[in-house]
Protein backbone atom coordinates (compact mmCIF):
# COMPACT_ATOMS: atom_id res chain seq x y z
CA UNK A 1 0.00 0.00 0.00
CA UNK A 2 1.53 3.28 -0.93
CA UNK A 3 1.39 5.97 1.49
CA UNK A 4 0.61 9.58 0.43
CA UNK A 5 1.39 12.27 2.87
CA UNK A 6 -1.68 14.09 2.44
CA UNK A 7 -0.44 17.12 4.65
CA UNK A 8 2.57 17.90 2.60
CA UNK A 9 0.52 17.27 -0.89
CA UNK A 10 -1.77 20.96 0.93
CA UNK A 11 1.52 22.12 2.28
CA UNK A 12 0.41 21.74 5.72
CA UNK A 13 1.52 20.87 9.48
CA UNK A 14 -0.55 17.85 10.46
CA UNK A 15 -1.95 19.62 13.46
CA UNK A 16 -3.19 22.32 11.13
CA UNK A 17 -7.10 23.54 11.91
CA UNK A 18 -10.26 22.38 9.63
CA UNK A 19 -10.04 26.36 8.34
CA UNK A 20 -6.43 25.97 7.35
CA UNK A 21 -7.36 23.27 5.63
CA UNK A 22 -9.93 24.55 3.35
CA UNK A 23 -8.19 27.93 2.94
CA UNK A 24 -4.86 25.85 1.87
CA UNK A 25 -7.38 23.52 -0.71
CA UNK A 26 -8.90 26.65 -1.98
CA UNK A 27 -5.55 28.29 -2.50
CA UNK A 28 -3.96 25.24 -4.70
CA UNK A 29 -7.06 24.24 -6.03
CA UNK A 30 -7.15 27.73 -7.83
CA UNK A 31 -3.13 27.66 -8.72
CA UNK A 32 -3.09 23.98 -10.63
CA UNK A 33 -6.63 24.28 -11.95
CA UNK A 34 -6.45 23.01 -15.43
CA UNK A 35 -8.56 26.07 -16.91
CA UNK A 36 -5.77 28.29 -15.52
CA UNK A 37 -2.78 26.12 -15.26
CA UNK A 38 -1.43 25.23 -18.52
CA UNK A 39 1.78 23.54 -17.30
CA UNK A 40 1.43 19.52 -18.29
CA UNK A 41 1.86 18.05 -14.64
CA UNK A 42 -1.21 20.59 -13.40
CA UNK A 43 -3.97 17.74 -13.35
CA UNK A 44 -1.92 15.47 -12.20
CA UNK A 45 -1.39 17.71 -9.18
CA UNK A 46 -5.08 18.89 -9.24
CA UNK A 47 -6.13 15.49 -8.85
CA UNK A 48 -3.73 15.27 -5.74
CA UNK A 49 -4.75 18.37 -4.18
CA UNK A 50 -8.55 17.15 -4.46
CA UNK A 51 -7.82 13.54 -3.42
CA UNK A 52 -5.67 14.81 -0.37
CA UNK A 53 -8.20 17.83 0.44
CA UNK A 54 -11.07 14.59 0.17
CA UNK A 55 -9.69 12.58 3.52
CA UNK A 56 -8.50 15.43 5.49
CA UNK A 57 -11.41 17.46 5.16
CA UNK A 58 -13.79 14.74 6.71
CA UNK A 59 -13.05 14.22 10.40
CA UNK A 60 -13.90 10.82 11.16
CA UNK A 61 -11.29 10.04 7.66
CA UNK A 62 -8.73 11.90 9.15
CA UNK A 63 -8.64 10.35 12.38
CA UNK A 64 -8.05 6.84 10.44
CA UNK A 65 -5.57 8.84 8.12
CA UNK A 66 -3.66 9.98 11.00
CA UNK A 67 -3.98 6.61 13.17
CA UNK A 68 -3.27 4.29 10.49
CA UNK A 69 -1.32 5.75 7.65
CA UNK A 70 -1.50 3.86 4.39
CA UNK A 71 -4.28 1.34 5.80
CA UNK A 72 -6.93 3.99 6.70
CA UNK A 73 -8.81 2.79 4.17
CA UNK A 74 -8.54 -0.72 4.92
CA UNK A 75 -9.65 0.32 8.33
CA UNK A 76 -12.86 2.07 7.18
CA UNK A 77 -14.19 -0.54 4.75
CA UNK A 78 -13.65 -3.52 6.95
CA UNK A 79 -15.53 -4.78 10.05
CA UNK A 80 -16.20 -7.56 12.60
CA UNK A 81 -13.59 -9.30 15.31
CA UNK A 82 -11.37 -11.60 15.63
CA UNK A 83 -13.13 -15.34 14.08
CA UNK A 84 -13.51 -18.29 16.85
CA UNK A 85 -10.69 -20.18 15.02
CA UNK A 86 -8.04 -17.57 15.27
CA UNK A 87 -8.38 -16.50 19.17
CA UNK A 88 -5.92 -16.66 21.33
CA UNK A 89 -3.44 -16.91 18.45
CA UNK A 90 0.10 -15.59 18.73
CA UNK A 91 0.81 -12.52 15.97
CA UNK A 92 4.03 -11.95 17.24
CA UNK A 93 4.98 -15.14 15.51
CA UNK A 94 4.46 -13.19 12.24
CA UNK A 95 7.36 -11.35 12.62
CA UNK A 96 7.76 -7.59 14.06
CA UNK A 97 5.74 -8.08 17.27
CA UNK A 98 3.95 -5.13 19.01
CA UNK A 99 0.89 -4.91 17.00
CA UNK A 100 -2.00 -3.16 18.70
CA UNK A 101 -6.04 -4.60 17.92
CA UNK A 102 -7.22 -2.15 19.91
CA UNK A 103 -7.67 -4.39 23.26
CA UNK A 104 -8.89 -7.60 24.03
CA UNK A 105 -10.99 -9.34 21.58
CA UNK A 106 -9.50 -7.69 18.77
CA UNK A 107 -12.16 -4.90 17.17
CA UNK A 108 -11.20 -2.43 14.46
CA UNK A 109 -7.22 -2.47 14.78
CA UNK A 110 -7.58 -6.41 14.18
CA UNK A 111 -9.79 -6.06 11.42
CA UNK A 112 -7.42 -3.70 9.71
CA UNK A 113 -4.25 -5.92 10.22
CA UNK A 114 -6.18 -8.82 8.90
CA UNK A 115 -7.71 -7.23 5.97
CA UNK A 116 -4.06 -7.07 4.79
CA UNK A 117 -2.93 -11.05 5.11
CA UNK A 118 -6.10 -12.11 3.68
CA UNK A 119 -8.27 -9.32 2.19
CA UNK A 120 -11.49 -7.82 4.24
CA UNK A 121 -13.87 -10.70 2.31
CA UNK A 122 -12.77 -13.44 4.52
CA UNK A 123 -13.44 -10.88 7.63
CA UNK A 124 -17.14 -10.12 6.40
CA UNK A 125 -16.11 -7.00 4.36
CA UNK A 126 -16.50 -6.28 0.52
CA UNK A 127 -13.08 -5.06 -0.46
CA UNK A 128 -9.22 -5.96 -0.16
CA UNK A 129 -7.56 -9.03 -1.46
CA UNK A 130 -6.09 -12.00 -0.51
CA UNK A 131 -6.30 -15.80 -0.48
CA UNK A 132 -9.77 -17.43 -0.82
CA UNK A 133 -10.36 -18.06 2.79
CA UNK A 134 -14.38 -17.89 3.63
CA UNK A 135 -15.51 -18.30 7.36
CA UNK A 136 -18.34 -20.50 8.23
CA UNK A 137 -19.80 -22.16 11.20
CA UNK A 138 -17.41 -25.07 10.44
CA UNK A 139 -14.40 -23.44 10.30
CA UNK A 140 -12.35 -21.83 7.83
CA UNK A 141 -12.92 -23.16 3.88
CA UNK A 142 -10.82 -22.49 0.91
CA UNK A 143 -11.68 -22.37 -2.74
CA UNK A 144 -12.28 -19.95 -5.61
CA UNK A 145 -13.63 -16.14 -4.24
CA UNK A 146 -14.93 -13.46 -6.61
CA UNK A 147 -12.88 -10.13 -6.93
CA UNK A 148 -13.65 -7.94 -4.64
CA UNK A 149 -14.67 -4.11 -5.90
CA UNK A 150 -12.29 -1.45 -6.14
CA UNK A 151 -12.88 2.52 -5.87
CA UNK A 152 -10.74 5.17 -8.16
CA UNK A 153 -11.42 8.85 -7.86
CA UNK A 154 -11.86 10.81 -11.11
CA UNK A 155 -11.54 14.55 -10.78
CA UNK A 156 -13.94 16.73 -13.13
CA UNK A 157 -13.97 20.51 -13.80
CA UNK A 158 -17.43 22.19 -13.10
CA UNK A 159 -17.32 22.40 -16.79
CA UNK A 160 -16.73 18.69 -17.33
CA UNK A 161 -19.43 17.63 -14.81
CA UNK A 162 -22.57 19.93 -16.11
CA UNK A 163 -21.61 18.38 -19.69
CA UNK A 164 -20.71 15.04 -19.24
CA UNK A 165 -19.87 12.76 -22.04
CA UNK A 166 -16.98 10.68 -22.27
CA UNK A 167 -13.72 10.17 -20.21
CA UNK A 168 -10.62 8.14 -21.37
CA UNK A 169 -9.33 6.24 -18.57
CA UNK A 170 -6.28 3.94 -17.33
CA UNK A 171 -5.73 1.86 -14.14
CA UNK A 172 -4.12 -1.51 -13.41
CA UNK A 173 -5.24 -4.28 -11.05
CA UNK A 174 -2.75 -4.24 -8.56
CA UNK A 175 -3.42 -8.48 -8.62
CA UNK A 176 -2.52 -8.91 -12.03
CA UNK A 177 -0.68 -5.69 -12.87
CA UNK A 178 -2.32 -5.79 -16.06
CA UNK A 179 -3.44 -2.43 -17.45
CA UNK A 180 -6.69 -1.67 -18.51
CA UNK A 181 -8.01 0.99 -20.59
CA UNK A 182 -11.40 2.13 -20.39
CA UNK A 183 -14.07 4.51 -22.47
CA UNK A 184 -16.72 6.09 -19.49
CA UNK A 185 -19.44 7.64 -20.34
CA UNK A 186 -20.07 10.60 -17.37
CA UNK A 187 -24.12 11.14 -16.59
CA UNK A 188 -23.99 14.97 -17.25
CA UNK A 189 -24.80 16.88 -14.26
CA UNK A 190 -23.02 14.71 -11.96
CA UNK A 191 -22.01 15.61 -8.25
CA UNK A 192 -19.14 15.76 -5.99
CA UNK A 193 -19.79 11.94 -3.84
CA UNK A 194 -21.58 10.52 -6.91
CA UNK A 195 -20.47 6.90 -7.60
CA UNK A 196 -20.45 5.16 -10.92
CA UNK A 197 -20.56 1.44 -11.12
CA UNK A 198 -18.74 -0.38 -13.92
CA UNK A 199 -19.78 -3.71 -13.50
CA UNK A 200 -17.16 -6.45 -13.91
CA UNK A 201 -14.18 -4.06 -13.96
CA UNK A 202 -12.75 -4.45 -10.47
CA UNK A 203 -10.42 -6.58 -8.83
CA UNK A 204 -9.89 -10.46 -11.00
CA UNK A 205 -11.25 -13.17 -9.09
CA UNK A 206 -9.22 -15.83 -8.21
CA UNK A 207 -9.44 -19.64 -9.89
CA UNK A 208 -12.16 -18.71 -12.78
CA UNK A 209 -14.31 -16.56 -10.01
CA UNK A 210 -15.94 -13.76 -11.59
CA UNK A 211 -13.93 -9.90 -10.94
CA UNK A 212 -15.32 -7.73 -8.29
CA UNK A 213 -17.12 -4.35 -9.75
CA UNK A 214 -15.48 -1.06 -10.37
CA UNK A 215 -16.64 2.86 -8.75
CA UNK A 216 -15.61 5.94 -10.16
CA UNK A 217 -16.23 8.47 -7.13
CA UNK A 218 -16.93 11.79 -8.58
CA UNK A 219 -14.60 14.98 -7.35
CA UNK A 220 -15.69 18.43 -8.54
CA UNK A 221 -13.59 20.45 -6.57
CA UNK A 222 -14.72 24.28 -5.56
CA UNK A 223 -13.90 26.19 -8.75
CA UNK A 224 -12.74 30.09 -6.95
CA UNK A 225 -14.93 31.60 -9.88
CA UNK A 226 -18.21 29.76 -9.04
CA UNK A 227 -20.38 29.13 -6.01
CA UNK A 228 -23.24 25.89 -6.52
CA UNK A 229 -26.39 25.93 -4.64
CA UNK A 230 -28.31 22.77 -5.66
CA UNK A 231 -28.80 23.38 -9.69
CA UNK A 232 -27.88 26.93 -9.69
CA UNK A 233 -24.71 28.46 -10.23
CA UNK A 234 -23.73 32.16 -8.96
CA UNK A 235 -20.58 34.24 -9.76
CA UNK A 236 -19.72 37.82 -9.26
CA UNK A 237 -19.90 40.69 -12.34
CA UNK A 238 -17.61 43.19 -10.76
CA UNK A 239 -19.02 47.24 -12.51
CA UNK A 240 -17.84 50.45 -12.13
CA UNK A 241 -19.72 52.89 -10.14
CA UNK A 242 -20.66 54.53 -13.53
CA UNK A 243 -21.92 51.44 -14.82
CA UNK A 244 -23.92 50.63 -12.05
CA UNK A 245 -26.05 54.02 -12.37
CA UNK A 246 -25.99 54.55 -15.84
CA UNK A 247 -26.42 50.73 -16.78
CA UNK A 248 -24.50 49.13 -19.23
CA UNK A 249 -23.44 46.00 -21.25
CA UNK A 250 -21.06 43.64 -19.48
CA UNK A 251 -19.21 39.97 -20.51
CA UNK A 252 -20.31 37.35 -17.49
CA UNK A 253 -17.70 34.28 -16.86
CA UNK A 254 -19.91 31.07 -17.19
CA UNK A 255 -18.47 27.51 -16.74
CA UNK A 256 -19.33 27.07 -20.96
CA UNK A 257 -17.72 30.52 -21.39
CA UNK A 258 -18.13 34.14 -21.70
CA UNK A 259 -21.75 35.56 -22.37
CA UNK A 260 -22.76 39.02 -23.16
CA UNK A 261 -25.56 40.64 -20.50
CA UNK A 262 -27.11 44.29 -19.71
CA UNK A 263 -26.62 45.92 -16.43
CA UNK A 264 -29.79 47.84 -15.37
CA UNK A 265 -29.80 51.40 -14.78
CA UNK A 266 -29.54 52.13 -10.93
CA UNK A 267 -27.81 48.41 -10.00
CA UNK A 268 -26.44 48.16 -6.17
CA UNK A 269 -24.04 45.40 -4.87
CA UNK A 270 -26.21 42.11 -4.30
CA UNK A 271 -28.67 42.39 -7.42
CA UNK A 272 -28.44 39.53 -9.54
CA UNK A 273 -28.88 39.32 -13.45
CA UNK A 274 -30.18 35.80 -13.87
CA UNK A 275 -29.34 33.67 -16.88
CA UNK A 276 -31.71 30.75 -17.78
CA UNK A 277 -30.69 27.21 -18.35
CA UNK A 278 -27.44 28.57 -17.59
CA UNK A 279 -26.91 25.98 -14.17
CA UNK A 280 -26.45 22.48 -13.69
CA UNK A 281 -28.46 20.05 -15.02
CA UNK A 282 -31.08 18.16 -12.55
CA UNK A 283 -30.17 14.99 -11.78
CA UNK A 284 -32.24 12.02 -13.45
CA UNK A 285 -33.41 14.58 -15.81
CA UNK A 286 -30.75 16.72 -17.67
CA UNK A 287 -32.93 18.11 -20.03
CA UNK A 288 -34.01 20.92 -17.13
CA UNK A 289 -31.28 22.63 -16.06
CA UNK A 290 -30.56 25.17 -13.07
CA UNK A 291 -30.31 28.62 -13.76
CA UNK A 292 -27.06 30.83 -13.10
CA UNK A 293 -26.68 34.02 -11.55
CA UNK A 294 -24.63 37.16 -11.87
CA UNK A 295 -24.28 39.13 -8.89
CA UNK A 296 -23.27 42.64 -9.25
CA UNK A 297 -19.97 43.50 -7.21
CA UNK A 298 -19.88 47.57 -7.64
CA UNK A 299 -16.03 48.28 -7.20
CA UNK A 300 -14.17 51.83 -7.33
CA UNK A 301 -10.51 52.77 -8.33
CA UNK A 302 -7.90 51.75 -5.66
CA UNK A 303 -6.29 55.39 -7.19
CA UNK A 304 -8.19 58.45 -8.53
CA UNK A 305 -6.31 60.59 -11.26
CA UNK A 306 -6.58 64.44 -10.85
CA UNK A 307 -9.43 65.04 -13.41
CA UNK A 308 -11.32 61.30 -11.54
CA UNK A 309 -11.05 62.90 -8.20
CA UNK A 310 -12.35 66.24 -10.11
CA UNK A 311 -15.76 64.47 -10.93
CA UNK A 312 -16.08 63.14 -8.01
CA UNK A 313 -16.05 65.90 -5.27
CA UNK A 314 -18.24 67.98 -8.07
CA UNK A 315 -20.83 64.72 -8.26
CA UNK A 316 -20.87 64.55 -4.50
CA UNK A 317 -21.45 68.53 -4.29
CA UNK A 318 -24.16 67.85 -6.98
CA UNK A 319 -25.92 64.79 -6.20
CA UNK A 320 -28.98 64.84 -3.54
CA UNK A 321 -28.82 60.89 -3.41
CA UNK A 322 -28.37 60.22 0.21
CA UNK A 323 -27.12 56.17 0.70
CA UNK A 324 -27.23 56.42 4.37
CA UNK A 325 -31.18 57.88 4.22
Amino acid sequence: MEYKDYYATLRLKKDASQEEIQKAYRKLARKYHPDVNKSPDSELKFKEIGEAYEVLKDPEKRKKYDQYGAAWRHVQQGGGGVPPEWQGFDFGDLGGGGFDFGGAGGGEGFSSFFEMLFGSRGAGGTAGRGRGVRWSEGGASFGPRPGADAEAQIALTLDEAIRGGPRELSFADPSTGKRTNLSVKIPPGVRSGQRIRLAGRGLSGEDGAQPGDLYLRIEVPPDPRFRVEGNDIYTQLPVSPWEAALGGEAQVETPQGRVGVRIPPGSSSGRKIRLRGRGLPQPGNPEKRGDLYAEIKVVVPERLSERERELFEQLAQTSEFKARA
